[in-house]
């Protein structure tokens, strides 16, 4: 891989780490090798996306809608994907394979 790309993911790890999205796991009953796929900054794509005719609902009534629920799904506006919470049981199964010196970790939480 080259050392430029090697670089940005051993960054993008640290980062999750530091947030908690990321903990080590020992033993690993599966792996998915980590593709990086390098792209454009993206400030085009907001100018090319088309622009609903929706409003977005005012924060109160999302509040008033999501009251009395445990759980629900949101946008992770930091890592930029829908985060949902997973089972330390799917840990073991959920692993990222690490290259040079990346720890191997998994996502407690999941895209």
């Amino acid at each position: 891989m080259r050392p430029n790309i090697l670089l940005k993911i051993k960054e993008e790890v640290k980062k999750q780490f530091d947030v908690g999205f990321l903990q080590v796991v020992k033993y690993s009953e599966w792996v998915a090798h980590i593709v990086p796929i390098p792209k454009k900054m993206g400030k085009d794509f907001n100018k090319a996306s088309p622009k609903d005719n929706f409003p977005l609902p005012h924060i109160d009534t999302l509040v008033d809608n999501t009251a009395g629920y445990s759980l629900f799904s949101f946008m992770d506006g930091f890592s930029g994907y829908n985060q949902i919470k997973m089972h330390p049981e799917g840990y073991a199964i959920w692993t990222k394979k690490r290259e040079s010196n990346v720890p191997k970790s998994h996502g407690n939480l999941v895209s």
